[in-house]
């Protein structure tokens, strides 16, 4: 599926097409496509987005995934309405936003995710505890660490749930910036991508 706004079938959507508010974090086209390919999607998975800002990951894989459902879930209200808003931009009908707090208000979800993308958070272990307990046979998580607690969280997690085929990727991304008369690059900041397999 594509929409005027981003009128391809590849992911990667620049950053400036989404709309912002300020303190909101986005995450970057760069860390996307890491992301969507780590999540291994089929066409019409459920996949829960948590924590989901301002909505990149649950625009791009409801297009990618056009008979899939995504449920993004954010805590805030301002937030919520912003990843509607921009769902309306890219023409996405297939994202339900849901306005709660991870991991109390997943209880109440009614999909059974194939996939969970968890983007930071502070209760990062909670959460994942939570979803396992949903997920079916294969079913899978990847999770996003911007600082060595949250990696070390998520990665204990993984092991206590005795998750299988985890893989853990740092991305190092530069882009080319032109900064008065010359070219420079800037590096986007790093981030860990961990994912693993739910397996009976």
């Amino acid at each position: 599926m594509t929409s005027k706004l981003w009128p391809y079938i590849t992911p990667g959507i620049p950053d400036e097409l989404f709309e912002r508010l300020p303190g909101i974090p986005l995450s970057k086209r760069e860390i996307r496509l890491l992301l969507i390919s780590q999540l291994r999607l089929q066409q019409s998975d459920v996949l829960w987005d948590i924590g989901a800002g301002t909505g990149t990951i649950a625009i791009e894989v409801g297009l990618l995934c056009p008979q899939g459902r995504i449920i993004a879930v954010e805590r805030d209200e301002e937030v919520a309405n912003l990843i509607r808003h921009n769902c309306q931009r890219f023409e996405v009908k297939n994202v339900e936003v849901i306005e709660g707090s991870a991991p109390d208000c997943l209880h109440h979800l009614k999909d059974t995710p194939q996939r969970v993308c968890i983007e930071g958070g502070r209760f990062v272990s909670e959460i994942l505890q939570t979803v396992w307990n949903y997920l079916p046979s294969h079913g899978r998580v990847v999770a996003t660490a911007a600082n060595l607690e949250s990696l070390y969280a998520i990665s204990q997690s993984f092991a206590t749930l005795q998750a299988r085929n985890v893989e853990v990727v740092q991305s190092a991304v530069n882009r080319l910036e032109t900064r008065g008369f010359s070219q420079t690059f800037k590096a986007v900041d790093p981030i860990f991508i961990l994912s693993g397999e739910k397996l009976d």
